[in-house]
């Protein structure tokens, strides 16, 4: 990350990613009509998945994964994983629920 943003500081290096970002958050209908969130369109480069996958899960108080460059939570959560992005500091004009 640091490589991207030369001198700047990481704080603001880490909030300059996140303001150039565009997720998409979506829902899947799996087998037996069970319902995944998606969250796709976060750069694996400047944000932990992981890390955010597991504060995403523990928030919501649901299971989940995080799979190829996408985080996957159970159930119906669009509405509030963009609430709580925003709460994380992603700008709210770049977080697109796809209906």
């Amino acid at each position: 990350m640091s490589s991207l943003c030369g001198g700047l500081p990481p704080e603001l290096c880490e909030q300059l990613a996140r303001e150039q970002q565009v997720i998409k958050i979506k829902l899947e209908r799996r087998r037996y009509g069970r319902e995944v969130t998606i969250i796709e369109g976060l750069d694996e480069r400047e944000v932990d998945l992981k890390k955010l996958a597991s504060q995403l899960k523990s928030k919501l108080a649901t299971g989940g994964t995080y799979k190829k460059g996408r985080i996957e939570l159970q159930g119906d959560h669009r509405h509030r994983v963009k609430e709580i992005l925003v709460e994380m500091g992603f700008p709210e004009e770049n977080i697109i629920i796809v209906e």
